[in-house]
C-alpha cells in the first residue's frame, strides 16, 4: 500500500472534521452482521472506528447477530438449521444454543477486541437485550418457536451506559413479558433501538457494497435512496431477495425518525469511518427525503 503525502492526509483531516461536527453528541447504531464478525482483522478495524468515533463525542452502539456461528455449532451438535421466511425455527435446544453463541461467544470476543484496542481505557460493555428489561419482545408465530419482534427498547439504559463513557455492544436476545427469552432477528433489533433511541445513523455492516442495479456488478452501487424510491423497489420486486430485509429495516427506520441508514461493505477496513466521515462513502444511503 503506497503511503500517504503529509498533504493527503491533511486533506482527509479536514474533510473528516464537518461530519465530525456534526455528529457530536449524535447516536450512532452500528449493526454488525455474522458473517464478518469472525475476521480478526475487520473486527480490529471496527473496534478501533468506534473508538475513534467515541474520542470526537459520537455516541456508538454496536447490535450483533451470529447467524453462521449459530448454524456451525447446532451443526457440530447434531441438530439442522431450520428457518421459515428468512427467520430461524428455534425451539428450546435451539435457543440455548443462540444464547451460548451470541451471549456467551461473540458478545464476549468483540467487546475483549473493542478494549483491547482501547488500551488503558476499556470502553466496551457487553448487554443482553435480556439485561434490565433492555429489548421486550412478543413472539412471532408459534410455527417458529421462541422467535420474538421488538415491542418496547429501554432506551434510557443505552443512553445512560453512554452517558458514562461506554460504547455498548448489544446481543439480539430479548424477554417477553413473562420473562421468557427469545431470538430477535438482528437487522430488526438494530431498527427498533435506533428508532427508540432517536439515532441520526443506523448503519449494517454487511458481505455486500451494498444495494447494486446488477447483483452481478459490483460497480453499480446505488449511492443514495430515498424512502418513496427505496418502497418502488421493493414493490417491483427489482431488489435481490436478500438484501430486501435489511432495506425494509431501512426504510422503518427512517420512517421512524432515524436520519438515515446505510447498508456498507464491512468487507472493507474502516468502511464505517469512510461512510460517515467523507462526502462520497462507501455504500448506500436511505433517508426520507431525495437527497439533494
Amino acid at each position: 500500500m503506497t503511503a500517504l503525502t503529509p498533504p493527503q492526509t491533511a486533506n482527509i483531516l479536514v474533510e473528516a472534521l464537518p461530519y465530525i461536527r456534526q455528529f457530536a453528541g449524535k447516536v450512532v447504531v452500528v449493526k454488525l452482521g455474522g458473517s464478518s464478525i469472525d475476521q480478526e482483522t475487520l473486527d480490529r478495524a471496527l473496534a478501533q472506528d468506534v473508538l475513534l468515533l467515541r474520542s470526537v463525542g459520537v455516541r456508538c452502539v454496536v447490535v450483533h447477530g451470529g447467524g453462521p456461528q449459530v448454524n456451525a455449532l447446532l451443526k457440530r451438535l447434531g441438530k439442522e438449521p431450520k428457518f421459515e421466511n428468512g427467520l430461524r425455527v428455534t425451539d428450546e435446544d435451539t435457543l440455548e444454543v443462540v444464547r451460548m453463541v451470541l451471549v456467551g461467544k461473540i458478545n464476549r470476543d468483540l467487546v475483549a477486541t473493542i478494549n483491547g484496542q482501547a488500551g488503558t481505557d476499556p470502553a466496551a460493555v457487553g448487554i443482553s437485550g435480556e439485561d434490565a428489561g433492555l429489548l421486550t419482545v412478543e413472539a412471532i408465530d408459534p410455527r417458529l418457536g421462541f422467535v420474538g419482534s421488538v415491542t418496547e427498547v429501554r432506551a434510557a439504559y443505552l443512553h445512560r451506559l453512554l452517558d458514562e463513557g461506554f460504547a455498548p455492544v448489544v446481543s439480539t436476545i430479548g424477554s417477553d413479558v413473562s420473562g421468557q427469552p427469545h431470538n430477535i432477528n438482528a437487522d430488526d433489533a438494530a431498527r427498533a433501538i435506533a428508532v427508540a433511541m432517536g439515532a441520526e445513523k443506523l448503519v449494517y455492516l454487511t458481505a455486500a457494497p451494498g444495494l447494486l442495479e446488477d447483483v452481478n456488478d459490483e460497480g453499480s452501487l446505488v449511492p443514495a435512496l430515498s424512502a418513496e424510491d427505496l418502497r418502488r423497489r421493493i414493490g417491483d420486486a427489482s431488489i435481490s431477495a436478500g438484501m430486501i430485509p435489511k432495506l425494509q429495516a431501512c426504510l422503518e427506520a427512517v420512517e421512524g425518525g432515524v436520519g438515515a441508514a446505510h447498508i456498507i461493505d464491512g468487507r472493507v477496513p474502516h468502511a464505517l469511518l469512510i461512510e460517515l466521515l467523507t462526502a462520497k462513502g462507501v455504500g448506500t444511503k436511505v433517508t426520507l427525503e431525495p437527497q439533494a
